[in-house]
């Protein structure tokens, strides 16, 4: 048997098991990683694969044949579960069945192994045939490498290959573009994904192999600038999950992320993901700026002529400048520094020329941008006022500040000119809520600020709070508490004036305050509108502060708010300015039953047993339904009705509960009101919900044999284990009850189970306040003694370990 020698420099035999086995020693070499391993890999294929050949040729008698790597296998980067692209390219002149046995000794070996394999077999002239009609085997042969055999049968085919691709160019790069915006719709956006594909996600590997094809084709070039190191981290990236998974898998899934880090040698997850992202926004930022100036190129080259004819052959005009501000012009569609702009002697340039561009929906150019990450003059702090003007410019400027920002930050300006901005650079998000990293969150949240602008009396403070909000979050801490610190020495070095700062400082501590307040708290209890009033201090915060919370909502992701979510911030919003203005009651006045409570209360007397009127309401964001229900007060209405709920899927949003007392009637009737949704498909009936309630009641409908049937019908998928609940008594946050805050993994029941914990620690419950954000909920309940008054604290931590005990 033919030999080869292993990277190692022990022998290995050509057969699979000598291939085997050296391959696993090479993948457990702890010394040799990265670009190093994948190179020595393909390398050692190489060599198996010559041997292979050498006696495959000798078997079959085939001449004129040559073997070939194309795609990742050609550029001799091996993953190590990456599959092999091989073409076995011939002259057309042997015998077919010689040749088909040959290819037979080549790809049996292969599927032994359990290598993943792509194959054909085919004349120079078929491979560019197929080529001319199949854009992915044309980028793949771009990448075309002679493993063994006749090399000079494919000297020619490259030849050939690479002048179609040229020539071809006009055509055949739009054609790509075409493909990589269907495959960043189908994958998404690699650098904000928490299980991104690190091949088919815009910003991953297959961008990189689109760059290289674009420079190929000698049209437009790529920014070279970090690009290799992005590509090295990604495919780095990709070893570590193959070793970790042992599968050809290009799907960072959560429950790896730990191992591979460790594999990488990073300290955490996080740390993996943002190195991750971070290479992905070179890779994007890369792709965008190319695929402009292949757009840009067709379109000149598709007008020379006609200019030609115009001008009657006198040569071709110049390129018009647009003037925008100070030092900028339009030219070919994008903002550029002027001729005589001098950015050593104007500090304020990188900014104007960001205002101009987003202000007139322009890219800027990456040549402008990386002069000035070169050139620019430093600014002194505090900024002048010019220079915060063009900041809150840019922010108000809507959508197209997303691009011009990103491109000011790839050449490292934004960071230059607002330091604190590294901390949240590219970092993750792992809520899944969260659509974007956090510094892409604070720029979505300007442009939603951006459109908000109207409804308040100081839009430059709206637009650097939206910027700010969240800046703490790249520090130990609560991000609030820590993010009010670093955005009031942020704004002070903008050149806001001390007030300014100050109120600044209050919209980041408090930006989750209004959102919190209203889907957890009791609005008709005074000392919640108090507290609320106290923390914000003046009605044109409050006002502020009310713009901040819809638009940081707005862009952390469609979750996160609804015109439900809305009305309550808005009634909040509302009642507090009433009590900034001294005209809010200051006692909590005696709440008078609707015509329809009262309607049902009388049913509910008459009859003894439960009454229910359901009401469809046709929102924006969902179809949702108002379930008021009238009973005779008694024990385990809660767990019973939450129970009923949950077996009909509707979702809890929100749930009051109060007693009614009828004028001249005896007895109390509870009435609850409910604010739900229907998982999926149509409302349920009333008298469907009506009748389970009575069974539920009365013992005949086994409701947590039933919810526990249904959450076994329906397994935990894989994933991080998410964290225990959380039961804690809230304080001081009202004299009238007891607060209890409960935080939970989502789950089937979660309300009824809470409601049953609740009911065997006989207190009673005033009014819940449920909010579910993904996969987590936040359910806030106001409980009293029997006697209506709030429990002693001993008592209520108590109850709270009771809740936590019955939710493990």
């Amino acid at each position: 048997m033919t030999s080869v020698e292993d990277t190692t420099g022990r022998t290995a035999g050509s057969g699979p098991s000598g291939y085997a086995a050296a391959r696993l020693r090479l993948l457990q070499e702890e010394s040799r990683s990265g670009p190093a391993r994948r190179s020595a890999l393909a390398g050692l294929t190489d060599d198996w694969l010559s041997a292979l050949f050498t006696t495959a040729v000798r078997e079959s008698g085939v001449r004129g044949a040559t073997l070939v790597a194309v795609g990742g296998y050609g550029r001799a980067e091996l993953s190590p579960r990456s599959d092999l692209d091989l073409v076995l390219l011939h002259d057309g002149k042997a015998d077919p069945k010689a040749l088909a046995a040959l290819a037979d000794r080549l790809w049996y070996p292969v599927w032994d192994l359990g290598l993943a394999l792509d194959h054909s077999v085919r004349t120079p002239a078929e491979a560019r045939r197929t080529a001319a009609e199949d854009l992915k085997v044309h980028l793949g042969l771009l990448d075309a490498r002679s493993v063994a055999g006749d090399a000079g049968l494919l000297a020619g085919l490259r030849t050939s290959v690479l002048a179609d691709w040229r020539n071809q160019a006009p055509r055949r790069l739009p054609e790509l573009h075409s493909l990589c915006r269907e495959r960043a719709e189908r994958a998404g956006e690699l650098r904000f994904l928490l299980e991104p594909d690190l091949k088919e996600a815009r910003g991953g590997l297959r961008d990189i192999t689109a760059l290289r094809a674009v420079a190929a084709s000698w049209l437009a070039d790529a920014p070279r600038e970090g690009l290799a190191e992005a590509r090295r981290r990604l495919l780095d990236t990709r070893d570590a999950l193959h070793l970790v998974t042992g599968r050809a898998t290009d799907r960072l899934s959560l429950q790896e992320h730990d191992q591979v880090a460790a594999q990488l040698g990073l300290l955490d997850a996080d740390a993996l993901l943002r190195e991750v992202y971070e290479a992905a926004r070179v890779v994007a930022y890369a792709g965008d700026v190319t695929w402009r100036e292949v757009g840009r190129v067709l379109r000149a080259r598709a007008a020379r002529p006609r200019l030609r004819g115009l001008l009657g052959g006198r040569g071709e005009r110049t390129v018009p400048r647009a003037p925008l501000a100070e030092g900028i012009v339009e030219s070919d569609g994008e903002a550029v520094l002027a001729l005589a702009a001098r950015p050593d002697r104007d500090a304020v340039l990188p900014l104007r020329l960001a205002a101009a561009a987003a202000q007139a929906g322009l890219p800027v150019s990456p040549h402008a941008v990386r002069r000035l990450a070169t050139q620019a003059k430093p600014l002194p702090v505090p900024w002048p006022a010019e220079a915060r003007e063009q900041l809150l410019t840019l922010l108000g400027a809507g959508e197209p500040t997303v691009a011009v920002w990103e491109a000011m930050e790839a050449e490292g300006l934004i960071t230059r000119l607002l330091p604190d901005w590294e901390r949240v650079r590219c970092r993750p998000q792992r809520n899944p809520v969260h659509t974007w990293t956090v510094d892409r969150h604070l720029i979505e949240t300007a442009v939603r600020a951006a459109a908000l602008t109207r409804r308040v009396h100081r839009p430059d403070l709206l637009l650097m709070a939206a910027l700010l909000h969240d800046i703490g979050k790249g520090w130990p801490g609560d991000h609030s508490v820590v993010g009010q610190t670093i955005a009031q020495d942020m704004a002070a070095r903008v050149g806001f004036g001390p007030e300014d700062v100050a109120v600044l400082g209050t919209l980041v501590r408090h930006h989750l305050l209004l959102i919190d307040t209203a889907t957890r708290r009791d609005l008709d209890d005074p000392a919640t509108l108090r507290s609320v009033a106290d923390a914000v201090g003046s009605v044109g915060t409050l006002e502020i502060l009310h713009a901040l919370t819809e638009a940081d909502a707005l862009a952390t992701g469609p979750a996160a708010w609804s015109a439900w979510r809305g009305s309550l911030v808005a009634d909040l919003v509302a009642r507090v300015a009433a009590v900034l203005r001294g005209t809010a009651p200051a006692e909590r006045a005696p709440e008078i039953p609707s015509t329809e409570q009262e309607r049902l209360a009388v049913e509910a007397l008459r009859t003894g047993e439960p009454v229910l009127a359901l009401h469809a309401r046709h929102e924006e964001d969902a179809v949702g339904v108002e379930l008021v229900l009238a009973v005779p007060d008694q024990p385990g209405l809660l767990p019973a009705a939450a129970g009923v709920l949950a077996l009909h899927r509707l979702t809890v949003r929100a749930a009051d509960l109060r007693s009614v007392e009828l004028p001249d009637r005896l007895g109390e009737v509870l009435v609850l009101r409910w604010r739900v949704a229907a998982e999926y498909g149509a409302l349920p009936e009333a008298a469907r919900l009506r009748t389970d309630l009575v069974r539920a009641l009365d013992g005949s409908l086994d409701v947590p044999a039933r919810l526990a049937d249904r959450e076994a019908a329906y397994p935990r998928r894989r994933g991080v284990v998410p964290p225990p609940p959380r039961v804690t008594v809230v304080p001081e946050v009202s004299p009238l009850a007891t607060v209890l805050e409960v935080r939970a993994p989502d789950a089937v029941g979660l309300l009824h189970r809470i409601g049953r914990a609740l009911e065997s620690g006989g207190v009673r419950v005033r009014s819940a306040h449920v909010s579910t954000l993904g996969a987590n909920a936040v359910d806030t309940l106001y409980v009293t003694t029997p006697e209506g008054k709030p429990l002693d604290p001993a008592a209520a931590t108590a109850l709270a370990e009771r809740v936590a005990s019955a939710l493990a």
